[in-house]
């Protein structure tokens, strides 16, 4: 081989691995479609080659320039863009298209953060779906735990997403609350949505920011090796198995002629009323394990063959349906509300049989009263805690009953999620540098039995997240917790009260730290209470105020 041919084989190697090698890359959250803080630089991060040079170019413009670090990393900051127009940016070869300017929120918390627009329907559906805003738009941080050091990044199936393009999945706080902004501004409402369900405040504080706290540094550091944590996930596996198994294989109901057949003879069955908690006992004690109810419910012509909605209200703990023998629906754990579809042609002129296998593993076997319990027709399954009944069959009342497999409690199981640091790790460091208007923070039912730590706890995060974002007086609206639990319960509800107290003392002791009212709007049958509406109302004119 020549020396000339030589010489253009090594060209070509070298700017073949350049080019590989020379892609900038951003994190998942700067991306199109996003909504940039109004007011505030514009920051923008990600990697390169090591002393790679990155170009920012706003509408075609040149922005800045700077060059990537030895490590890869680069950031620039350039002025804030102007509000009333949108947005398109490039950064070397990649392009952000579609970028709003207005007001962003970084919401986080527990279940009732998390809690979709899908879940509120019964009490907003006419108001959801008579509205549409393709200004307002929602990045949902994937759940992710990580126990090592901080992430930068999340999956890249995460995106930008309008209201217009998913609605049911915006968190319904968050939804209301950007709903109310965008009215009183005019201006495009950025959500980053950072929750899950039945977390602790400690997960969402960083490794450092967690350190004077000695227990939770050691509670971390039992669970540290990932073989030991794979080894507990694998037998709670087979606890799992076995006890599901033990449930199939006992369980009369599903044997040689199962209880959800329709030719059944259920007369023999004990007769007890669907919300009544007594048939779930042994007359002292619940019983885990599974039970059965049956009813037989009329369709008039009118209606036999339509497609319809089976609504159960909430059940604990689990359950499967059947409809004259079909199995219709089942979910797994107590809190979902039941909104099973019923496909056309399955109900028949004249007698029906509804059939419910309840699967109860560690709590007391029931039905949740005052939820809705009914067949309802058309296309829109919502009912408003089981009264809107013109075009319905209520299902309240007396059903068949006859207990199936009595079995010990289910077995434990561990959620890496709940422990300390995993979640900033994996999902608030990843976006914390994004600049936002404020916090608003949803939590604190997972910490009710450890109130009198939590005031400590809180504030260690609120100070956390701050410095984290490089903006020292991030305003945090901080939601109360809502109303819970029957009045007969005074022990639990003076826990929640405590709660309460806890958390308005910490916003009356944080500059910036702002109390949002929500215990009038709570259900003392449920957690997650329906109303987001007025709680979205009162958190948006809490940052209204905080701007004055």
């Amino acid at each position: 081989m020549n020396m000339n041919k030589i010489l253009l084989l090594t060209f070509t190697l070298v700017m073949s691995c350049g080019a590989a090698g020379g892609t900038v890359r951003l994190p998942a959250v700067i991306s199109s479609d996003m909504v940039v803080q109004r007011d505030k630089p514009l920051t923008l991060w990600g990697t390169a080659d090591p002393g790679e040079k990155v170009t920012v170019r706003i509408q075609g413009k040149k922005g800045t320039e700077t060059v990537a670090n030895p490590d890869g990393s680069w950031e620039v900051s350039l002025p804030a863009l102007r509000t009333g127009r949108k947005y398109t940016i490039t950064v070397n070869d990649l392009t952000l298209e579609n970028v709003a300017v207005g007001d962003v929120l970084l919401c986080s918390g527990q279940s009732n953060m998390e809690l979709p627009v899908s879940r509120v329907m019964d009490m907003w559906a006419d108001t959801v779906l008579a509205y549409s805003n393709p200004d307002i738009r929602q990045f949902t941080v994937p759940k992710e735990v990580e126990f090592g050091a901080a992430r930068s990044d999340v999956d890249h199936s995460a995106r930008w997403k309008s209201v217009d393009e998913d609605v049911m999945n915006f968190s319904a706080l968050a939804y209301f609350t950007a709903r109310d902004l965008n009215a009183a501004t005019g201006l495009p409402v950025g959500v980053i949505n950072a929750s899950w369900g039945g977390t602790p405040v400690e997960s969402w504080i960083s490794d450092s920011a967690i350190a004077p706290f000695a227990y939770y540094v050691n509670l971390k550091s039992l669970y540290a090796d990932p073989s030991y944590r794979d080894a507990i996930k694998a037998q709670e596996n087979r606890n799992y198995a076995e006890w599901n198994r033990t449930v199939r294989e006992n369980d009369p109901g599903l044997q040689e002629t199962p209880w959800y057949s329709t030719g059944l003879d259920d007369s023999d069955w004990t007769e007890v009323d669907l919300l009544d908690t007594g048939w779930g006992s042994d007359g002292m004690n619940p019983c885990n394990g599974t039970h059965w109810l049956r009813k037989k419910v009329n369709v008039d012509a009118a209606h036999a063959g339509q497609p319809a909605t089976l609504r159960l209200g909430c059940i604990v703990d689990a359950d499967s349906v059947w409809v004259n023998g079909r199995q219709v629906g089942f979910t797994s754990y107590q809190y979902p509300p039941r909104v099973y579809p019923i496909p056309a042609g399955l109900l028949k002129e004249g007698e029906n049989v509804i059939t419910i296998q309840v699967i109860s593993q560690n709590g007391k076997p029931h039905f949740v009263a005052e939820k809705p319990y009914c067949i309802l027709f058309g296309e829109r399954p919502y009912a408003r805690y089981g009264t809107d009944m013109k075009d319905g069959i209520p299902l309240n009342g007396t059903w068949r009953y006859r207990r199936g497999a009595p079995m010990p409690k289910g077995p434990d199981m561990m959620f890496y999620c709940y422990l300390p640091t995993v979640l900033y790790n994996g999902m608030i460091a990843p976006v914390i540098k994004y600049p936002v208007s404020g916090t608003v923070w949803y939590q604190g039912e997972s910490n009710v039995d450890r109130s009198n730590q939590y005031s400590a706890l809180l504030k260690t995060m609120i100070e956390n997240w701050r410095e984290a974002s490089g903006n020292p007086g991030m305003p945090f609206y901080i939601v109360e917790l809502a109303d819970f639990l029957h009045p007969s319960d005074t022990g639990g509800r003076a826990a929640w009260q405590k709660m309460r107290d806890v958390q308005r003392d910490v916003c009356d002791s944080v500059d910036g730290a702002v109390l949002i009212p929500n215990s009038d709007l709570g259900e003392w049958n449920d957690i997650h209470p329906l109303d987001k509406k007025t709680l979205g109302s009162r958190v948006a004119e809490a940052i209204k105020q905080s701007k004055q």
